[in-house]
């Protein structure tokens, strides 16, 4: 079961305050805590808002009387013991235990939790034997909070599926505390979803807006019930259910007890039951249903359908997932790794699979070894998914020799958000779990650096502690919030180092004196905010040193300081030079962009004629076939029509090659001016020329597209050559329509071809 401190389960001002954390050096009280009956559990209510019945308890863990009673310190403890897995157990079978010697049976339900950390090994199957035991029956639901999400995805889903398969629900809490949880509501489909206090507690605005629009588009497509946490008084409820709870828990409705609450009517909490997710090893393209319509294409077109289907993701932001598999390693380009460096600084979660790939292919980015063996190890797929958004490109390699990027793929682009979602637990149910970081529970997380009393903070009567922030080598600084300008009112010698200034010049000054006129604007901004938040944060700015005014990069870390009314009169500042660390960022953050701009250079070169600076032929025929995807699924159609010049070999041979250039620049002029700004125009190769017409009405299609054809033709024929006007210039232009003369882009370009020969056959024209 998760802890629950007092700062989480009631968080009135008053109550926001800081209690000095236990160091149990000798491990004696987590011993005590972790014998038979060392922890317990105590029962909260939930309520329905409508009727007031009491539909379930949440269980909440307890240590034994002592230092480590308090949840958060007990798991803590257990944390840095390495028991936390035999804590989380303990924890569960009290909970169990409890519920059942309190009557707490159906038609009531448990909420249970499980610690993140011990997802994979949580013995789920012991305790299935507890329940299965107890004189009626127990109804339980199991939440898992947000920390689980991007620690360990895999693990989450897996027990996810194991919990439903025992007829349990499932819950997802904390939603709307950060953005991942959001982002992964559509892949864990929880029965309920339980707001952040704080969506209750706090003044509305556009980050609960936000939440609220997330939140309500799942329920509506699932059943889910929605749950507000953190009801405190009549003001609470009143919002809660303008969120849209059904369900509500806090203060105002009991506190946690040993316990039932006398007096309360008892009714059944009503669950839809979660979907589940692809089959275990399934594939990505193996979810596509068998009417899914399967075309193919090389891989060139697919990385630009990757690329996207990325910049949807992007827009998106923080409430997207995104999962990908690129067949191996190398396949991960330089290209690729910039672009997914932006995915994930900008949305929710962001994973890469592929054979030889790291657990963390980047900072931030989760990844996976893909076994030789594996069936994704033959596929091309990147699934993006949000609350609002769902879409996937799902290939299968055809196994073609030859270039890389002329490999052939049969490949699917979809939208049915059932076939996302399978696709997306396809791909994460092999991720890699994060190693080498420790996940922090987010009570604790909320609660440290933990609010600071100034009795703890006397440095000037404290010789140990003046003697201790002498001796570090991180600057450390102490401003006074409660006087004007808020002053520095101490600062070690680290930092006198760092500021190029002794003591006597900084004491009394704000530390802003110190910034350069070049700092960020934005980073500047955002401590300026924390302070009036009275909120810690971290930020690296630009200082100057010195009276010389000498630039340095400075990460600061700034932690308020409170009394005992909870008013940050206080706050501490421990600053290191980083110079070198952004300088060597600066340097490869340059040398990435001049790889960028040579990759699109490349690209450039690939994609663009440069002669007349058209797209080429390979540009087009992706241009194309996205229009015939748009016609598909819409209610126009296109054409594409085959511009081939007449006499222009009399024009080379007679007058060289130079004049057969000024040419074809000149036809390409004529023809983009005679063109709509939504046709499409590139260059063939030699005096071939392509027009594709898009948004046309199917009914008059083939005459419209007739009509530019004859028009074009004109315009190429009336063109004078500037060199010598003897040589007559004319055009043989095919028409094809979408889908009566094909439906792929190779078989309209055929079509077409044909339809310039016969045009050119029957007026006698010469190439």
């Amino acid at each position: 079961m998760r802890p629950r401190s007092r700062l989480r389960e009631r968080t009135s001002g008053a109550d926001r305050r800081y209690v000095e954390d236990f160091q149990d050096t000798d491990g004696s009280a987590l011993e005590a805590a972790l014998r038979p009956g060392g922890v317990h559990s105590v029962f909260q209510p939930i309520v329905e808002l409508d009727t007031g019945r009491v539909v379930a308890y949440e269980a909440l863990a307890r240590g034994p009387e002592g230092p480590l009673q308090r949840p958060d310190l007990l798991f803590a403890a257990a944390r840095e013991a390495g028991r936390l897995a035999e804590l989380d157990e303990i924890c569960r079978a009290a909970a169990f235990r409890g519920a059942v010697a309190q009557g707490l049976l159906s038609p009531l339900t448990v909420f249970v939790n499980v610690e993140p950390e011990v997802l994979d090994t949580a013995p789920l199957d012991d305790l299935l034997t507890i329940a299965a035991g107890a004189p009626g029956e127990l109804r339980l639901v199991l939440e898992i909070t947000e920390r689980a999400l991007a620690a360990r995805p895999a693990e989450l889903l897996r027990t996810v599926e194991r919990v439903r398969a025992l007829g349990w629900g499932v819950a997802v809490d904390d939603v709307g505390a950060d953005s991942m949880s959001l982002a992964f509501l559509p892949l864990l489909a929880p029965d309920v979803v339980k707001l952040d206090l704080r969506l209750v507690q706090e003044r509305p605005g556009p980050a609960i807006a936000e939440i609220m629009n997330a939140v309500n588009a799942h329920a509506e497509r699932t059943g889910a019930v929605v749950l507000a946490e953190g009801i405190e008084t009549e003001e609470h409820l009143v919002m809660a259910r303008a969120l849209g709870a059904t369900l509500g828990q806090g203060w105002l409705f009991g506190r946690p007890g040993p316990g039932a609450v006398p007096g309360l009517d008892a009714g059944e909490l009503v669950l839809p039951g979660g979907g589940l997710g692809a089959e275990p090893d399934a594939s990505p393209f193996g979810c596509l249903p068998g009417s899914a319509p399967l075309r193919r294409a090389p891989k060139a077109l697919l990385i630009e359908l990757s690329k996207q289907l990325e910049r949807e993701a992007m827009r998106l932001g923080e409430t997207a997932v995104v999962a990908a598999a690129f067949q191996e390693a190398r396949h991960f380009t330089p290209s690729t790794t910039q672009r997914y460096r932006d995915l994930v600084e900008r949305t929710g979660f962001v994973s890469a699979l592929g054979e030889g790939l790291p657990v963390e292919p980047l900072p931030g980015l989760r990844g996976a070894d893909l076994r030789p063996d594996d069936v994704v190890r033959g596929e091309w797929d990147v699934v993006v998914l949000g609350p609002h958004f769902s879409a996937a490109l799902l290939a299968r390699d055809l196994g073609d020799d030859g270039p890389d990027l002329e490999r052939t793929f049969e490949y699917a682009l979809t939208y049915d958000r059932a076939t996302v979602v399978r696709a997306a637990h396809a791909l994460l149910s092999r991720v890699a779990p994060r190693v080498g970081r420790t996940t922090v529970p987010a009570e604790v997380r909320r609660a440290a650096p933990a609010p600071i009393t100034p009795a703890a903070l006397s440095v000037d009567g404290d010789a140990l502690l003046r003697s201790a922030l002498s001796a570090t080598t991180s600057g450390v600084t102490i401003a006074d919030m409660r006087q004007p300008d808020q002053p520095l009112v101490y600062v070690n010698a680290a930092f006198e180092a760092l500021a190029g200034f002794p003591r006597a010049d900084v004491l009394g000054r704000n530390c802003r004196f110190l910034q350069s006129p070049d700092a960020d604007p934005a980073a500047v901004a955002r401590i300026r905010a924390a302070i009036d938040r009275g909120e810690e944060c971290r930020e690296v700015v630009l200082n100057l040193r010195g009276p010389d005014r000498t630039p340095w990069w400075n990460e600061i870390h700034l932690t308020p300081v409170l009394d005992d009314a909870g008013t940050v009169v206080r706050y501490i500042g421990v600053q290191h030079d980083v110079t070198t660390r952004v300088e060597a960022e600066r340097a490869l953050l340059h040398e990435r962009d001049r790889n960028q701009q040579f990759q699109a250079r490349i690209e450039e070169l690939a994609y663009t004629d440069p002669l007349t600076g058209l797209p080429s032929r390979r540009r087009l025929a992706e241009q194309v076939q996205t229009a015939i995807w748009s016609a598909r699924a819409g209610e126009n159609t296109l054409a594409l029509l085959f511009v081939d010049l007449d006499g222009f070999k009399a024009v080379n041979d007679a007058l060289g090659h130079a004049a057969g250039d000024e040419l074809l620049q000149e036809v390409a002029r004529t023809l983009q001016l005679r063109l709509r700004r939504s046709d499409l125009l590139a260059r063939l190769g030699g005096d071939e020329f392509l027009v594709a017409l898009t948004g046309l009405d199917p009914a008059t299609a083939a005459r419209e597209a007739q009509h530019v054809a004859d028009e074009l033709a004109q315009a190429v024929g009336s063109l004078e050559n500037p060199r010598d006007r003897t040589f007559t210039v004319g055009a043989s232009v095919g028409v094809a329509v979408y889908p009566a003369d094909g439906e792929e882009f190779e078989a309209l370009l055929h079509s077409a071809d044909l339809g310039m020969s016969a045009r050119k056959s029957r007026h006698g024209a010469l190439s």
